[in-house]
């Protein structure tokens, strides 16, 4: 089993910055993706961005403005999401996803629990 921990999010004023973070645990062999889905009220789930050992791709609606990271040190295997320039249709609830490897059968995927980010204007 595999547990993901989002903490950060908040309420932010137009222009402001906020960062997520996602901390994963649990018995898996390696983290093959780690991404960002935002769901704002009355929309679909959309993808923010990811981070692979490839690098990291973005939507375009928040490119130059948010960064993805990750920091693998002591195997904490977070990843972050840096939001700057914060826009009110930013405001949604934001969910990491991961993508692992395990030592039996195909990659699995998890999500965490959400965290709401709220952008006043």
């Amino acid at each position: 089993q595999v547990q993901l921990v989002e903490l950060g999010g908040g309420l932010v004023q137009a222009g402001g910055s906020l960062r997520l973070s996602c901390a994963a645990s649990g018995n898996f062999v390696s983290i093959a993706a780690m991404n960002w889905f935002r769901q704002a009220p009355g929309k679909q789930r959309e993808l923010v961005g990811g981070i692979t050992n490839d690098g990291t791709h973005y939507a375009n609606s928040v490119k130059g403005r948010f960064t993805i990271s990750r920091d693998n040190a002591n195997a904490k295997n977070t990843v972050y999401l840096q939001m700057d320039s914060l826009k009110p249709e930013d405001t949604a609830v934001y969910y990491c996803y991961l993508v692992v490897f395990v030592l039996v059968g195909q990659p699995r995927s998890f999500w965490g629990q959400g965290t709401q980010v709220t952008v006043s204007s």
